[in-house]
């Protein structure tokens, strides 16, 4: 066993975060090329590679953002046309129980603490909602997409080839922020990426350096030790 590489891997992995502040600094384009080409090893059933990913940057990327916040502005505004942005699948159950009601409540309230949103200040909480739809200023946006006629285990498999997007970003000082958010205005993100009508949209992700500075990046969720969700068998 090499121990520096372990230690390296682990570092890695134990140091990614939900970076939600980051600097107007640039990132080199062939570094991204570079993470997503060792990214891309991720493993897919049957070696499909379902994925794709839009890069967006610059222009294109403030077009985005520009109409993904009015149009979340205006939901915000008329919440009776919520069913004109639905996502195309469920990320989280409808009726949410025990005991990831539990953990979903820390998360929520532990980062608006931090950032002085109390608990019914709807205007702050919608405030810090619509940054996610500004990449909480990260040059760089990316788009997972797949066809539309997958299944739930390509799914499955872009999950696997995200992780490595955002692990090897890390490892080269960059960080990142999946984000589900963006699946409601899928029409809307779909339409600027001049996407083909056989693909759907699973994930957004900001990509960028982080704001070190700034107090959301000191957020650092929880996790339960091995022994509540391990079972080992012999």
């Amino acid at each position: 066993m090499d121990k520096g590489l372990v230690q390296l891997v682990d570092q890695a992995i134990s140091s990614r975060h939900s970076v939600r502040a980051f600097l107007d600094r640039p990132v080199d384009p062939q570094m991204i090329k570079d993470i997503l080409s060792v990214a891309s090893r991720a493993p897919s059933g049957t070696n499909i590679q379902p994925w794709k990913v839009y890069v967006v940057t610059g222009q294109k990327r403030q077009e985005l953002i520009d109409r993904v916040c009015q149009a979340q502005t205006e939901l915000y505004l008329h919440p009776e046309r919520a069913a004109d942005y639905q996502a195309t699948f469920s990320y989280y159950p409808e009726q949410w129980f025990s005991p990831f009601i539990e953990r979903r409540r820390e998360n929520g309230w532990g980062l608006y603490g931090l950032l002085n949103i109390g608990k019914g200040e709807k205007q702050k909480m919608a405030a810090q909602h619509l940054r996610n739809f500004q990449l909480f200023d990260a040059p760089v946006g990316l788009f997972f997409t797949l066809h539309r006629d997958l299944e739930i285990g390509s799914k499955m498999d872009l999950s696997m080839m995200m992780q490595n997007v955002m692990i090897a970003a890390k490892a080269r000082g960059l960080d990142t922020c999946p984000q589900a958010a963006w699946n409601s205005f899928h029409r809307i993100v779909l339409e600027v990426l001049n996407a083909p009508a056989d693909e759907e949209l699973v994930c957004g992700m900001a990509l960028g350096y982080a704001d070190p500075e700034h107090i959301v990046n000191s957020f650092i969720t929880p996790r339960v030790p091995v022994e509540e969700f391990a079972v080992f068998i012999e």
